[in-house]
């Protein structure tokens, strides 16, 4: 790539939490990247805001009941404008794009990020979801097409950023830091009754609703453990989480000599979005800047796999391999959603994963067509036990 080229990025849900803060990343440095190419599922308004401020190549909407409105919005400017689910895919291999920034939510997110990288894209990964349900396979592809995975994800951002440099040390284990949600402190019975709304409302991070309640229940953490034995080649004990409830350090790295390494930083999801888009060089940003003379109390304790049960089952679906975290990720969109719609208590989620993963069959050595199989009847499974 010539020096002074954009970096073309497609961003696959532009219009998420991610995506947003991603835009907001391309329009502080308009000299280093471009979006390409903007995706939303259904957020058509604030996608046709986007693209008429940032002037992508193209736009997809995959709900393609919204592709009119999209369509005739946007009729006065030079930008191709298509729908459906194929359209994504084929917008994430595009010839000139440089880069695919892998932001939708959930299982939505596993067949475009696999043709990016079949396209050989370089993939910045925010959909932990991908990497859950199918990480063998997509290291496979990664490697068949020496594609990058860059991680997105704070904690997995902070694992690659303190394992720079030290591509021949061997890792003892990874420390995965948890805030604990806004439920850390909560006892059983008080479990029982929380709300939507108290879930909602995490303690540090402004994300998307769907990862909101995973933080609530430990799920999200649970698919992180899963990412990073794909994204570092750990084994599953060497897997540490660690609740830290000021978010300060968002990872550590502990090598074999004993010698610990952390990336601290202002909880802010632009800091790992950009050394995704920037990797390996760094970029001087407007960002905030951690202030050590406030983090004067930075706690640490194991987490409560009791209170927690999501994040047991995380465990034991690495432990078990094949399409078991296939299973318990369209179990946990599905109870995940529920929850949202008052439609199941907070505890029951974990009950209802844990049940689906005993009535779907298990699949050792899964397929790609193994897994849509699999995320379909696991669905349906989860949907009639709620």
């Amino acid at each position: 790539m010539e020096e002074n080229k954009k970096k073309r990025i497609a961003i696959l849900g532009s219009t998420g939490s991610i995506g947003t803060q991603a835009l907001e990343v391309i329009a502080e440095h308009p000299d280093l990247y471009e979006a390409y190419a903007l995706t939303a599922n259904n957020r058509v308004d604030l996608l046709i805001e986007q693209a008429r401020r940032f002037m992508p190549d193209a736009v997809v909407i995959a709900n393609e009941s919204k592709y009119p409105q999209l369509k005739e919005a946007l009729a006065d400017l030079p930008i191709k404008v298509y729908a459906g689910a194929d359209a994504l895919c084929e917008v994430a291999e595009a010839a000139p794009v440089d880069m695919v920034l892998a932001a939708m939510v959930g299982y939505a997110g596993l067949r475009p990020t696999m043709r990016a990288i079949q396209a050989g894209k370089p993939i910045a990964l925010a959909n932990k979801e991908t990497l859950v349900v199918a990480g063998e396979l997509i290291n496979d592809l990664a490697l068949k097409h020496r594609v990058p995975i860059l991680p997105v994800d704070s904690e997995h951002s902070a694992i690659f950023q303190c394992l720079a440099g030290e591509m021949d040390t061997p890792i003892e284990k990874i420390l995965l830091t948890a805030s604990g949600g806004p439920f850390l402190k909560c006892s059983m019975e008080e479990l029982e009754h929380v709300t939507k709304a108290q879930a909602l409302k995490h303690p540090n991070w402004d994300m998307g609703a769907k990862i909101t309640i995973d933080s609530a229940s430990m799920m999200n953490k649970g698919f992180e453990v899963i990412e990073a034995k794909w994204l570092f080649g750990v084994r599953p004990e060497q897997i540490e989480v660690v609740v830290h409830p000021q978010s300060v350090i968002h990872s550590m790295v502990q090598f074999e000599d004993g010698a610990v390494k952390a990336q601290l930083g202002v909880p802010d999801m632009r800091l790992p979005i950009q050394y995704a888009f920037s990797y390996p060089a760094r970029v001087k940003a407007s960002f905030d800047r951690l202030d050590f003379t406030q983090c004067t109390h930075l706690t640490f304790e194991q987490p409560d796999t009791r209170r927690f049960r999501c994040l047991a089952l995380a465990y034991e679906a690495l432990h078990r391999g094949g399409n078991m975290a296939c299973i318990v990720n369209a179990a946990n969109e599905v109870v995940n959603a529920a929850f949202l719609q008052d439609r199941l208590p907070f505890l029951r989620m974990s009950e209802v994963i844990e049940q689906t993963m005993q009535r779907v069959a298990f699949i050792p050595v899964p397929t790609y067509d193994d897994y849509v199989a699999t995320d379909a009847e696991a669905r349906r499974v989860a949907g009639e036990l709620i």
